[in-house]
């Protein structure tokens, strides 16, 4: 892979994916493109932010990359990616949209696209459940993107998971859900 240093990227590894991530358009996007087998560019209704996402499995190039402007893009609405390597499983979330792309039968294909209420917080993965936080929503997945359930939350509000119980605390209102469930 060339051209890719000295444009702010950032490269991490888990298992056998390595995610390469950036909030700026690289120099080098024409060749990420051309050598990706999958790559996605999505624009938004506002252009606040940009975020730069590609996957490489096997050979020197990712062969999938993601592109898009997204807002909201203010402080504590930064784009995130959560990585599920034995489910060859990868979650994008940036602004408003979540993205959802899987390769178990061996090419990267888009699962599915949904919404984050208010704005994408983060992912967070605990065992084979993952848990998306937002502005005004609380949802979860399988770790494989089967989506299980998502409920209505009011800032400020934080939550916690302890085995297979979420703790909730919507502005001062306690109560626990089921992790699998919401219930």
């Amino acid at each position: 892979m060339s051209g890719a240093r000295g444009d702010g990227l950032v490269e991490v590894g888990a298992g056998d994916l390595t995610v390469v991530v950036g909030a700026a358009v690289p120099t080098s996007l024409s060749l990420y493109k051309r050598h990706a087998e999958l790559a996605e560019d999505f624009a938004g209704a506002r252009t606040d932010g940009f975020s730069f996402v590609a996957v490489r499995d096997v050979g020197d190039w990712p062969r999938l990359v993601v592109t898009q402007r997204y807002s909201p893009a203010e402080s504590g609405f930064t784009p995130g990616v959560l990585l599920v390597p034995k489910r060859r499983q990868v979650f994008v979330g940036a602004g408003t949209r979540l993205l959802a792309y899987e390769a178990r039968e061996g090419t990267w294909r888009r699962q599915w696209e949904d919404t984050a209420e208010g704005g994408f917080w983060q992912w967070r993965r605990h065992k084979n459940t993952v848990l998306m936080s937002a502005e005004l929503e609380l949802a979860a997945w399988t770790s494989d993107g089967g989506k299980l359930w998502s409920t209505f939350v009011e800032p400020p509000w934080s939550y916690r998971v302890d085995g297979s119980t979420v703790t909730l605390d919507v502005m001062g209102s306690v109560r626990r859900l089921a992790l699998r469930t919401g219930r």
